[in-house]
C-alpha cells in the first residue's frame, strides 16, 4: 500500500470508510492527539521525538490533515499543501529501523487507548506499517 493510498483499499467500500469508523474529525484528531502525547511523555520513543520540533502543535495538525484524507475523509492536507509526496518530505530526518519502530509501537499504543475496534486498528496498522516502512531512508 503506497503511503497517498486510503487505508480502504477496496474498490467498493460496502460500509463507512476508516475516517467514519474512528468517528470523523473528532476521533482521528483524538487518535493523533494521543499518538503525539504519547511520543512526547514515553522514554521508549524518545529517539522519534528527537525527530520532531517543540512545540509539536504543526506536526500534530499536519497528521491530522493527512490522516482525514487518507482514511477516506475531507482532503485538508491536500487542500493545504498539495500531494502528499511523504517521502520526499520526509527525507531530511534520519528514519531507520529505531525509528519506523518507535512510530509504530507508539501508534498502536494510540490506537488501543483509544479504544479502536481491534479489526479496524488491525488493519491501520498493517496499513501504517508500509508506509511507515517506506519512510526509512537508514
Amino acid at each position: 500500500m503506497s503511503a497517498d493510498t486510503p487505508a480502504d483499499t477496496e474498490a467498493t467500500p460496502a460500509g463507512p470508510t476508516p475516517f467514519e469508523r474512528l468517528g470523523g474529525e473528532t476521533g482521528v484528531r483524538s487518535l493523533v492527539d494521543r499518538f503525539y502525547d504519547l511520543m512526547d511523555l514515553e522514554p521508549a520513543f524518545a529517539e522519534l521525538r528527537a525527530l520532531h520540533p517543540t512545540p509539536l502543535d504543526g506536526s500534530r495538525d499536519k497528521l491530522f490533515w493527512f490522516l482525514c484524507g487518507w482514511l477516506g475523509g475531507p482532503n485538508h492536507y491536500i487542500e493545504r499543501f498539495g500531494h502528499p509526496r511523504l517521502r520526499a518530505r520526509h527525507m531530511p530526518y534520519t528514519i531507520g529501523l529505531r525509528e519506523r519502530d518507535q512510530w509504530m509501537s507508539c501508534m498502536i499504543q494510540a490506537m488501543e487507548e483509544q479504544a479502536i475496534d481491534a479489526e479496524l486498528a488491525g488493519r491501520l496498522a498493517q496499513a501504517f506499517f508500509g508506509t511507515a516502512d517506506w519512510m526509512r531512508n537508514r
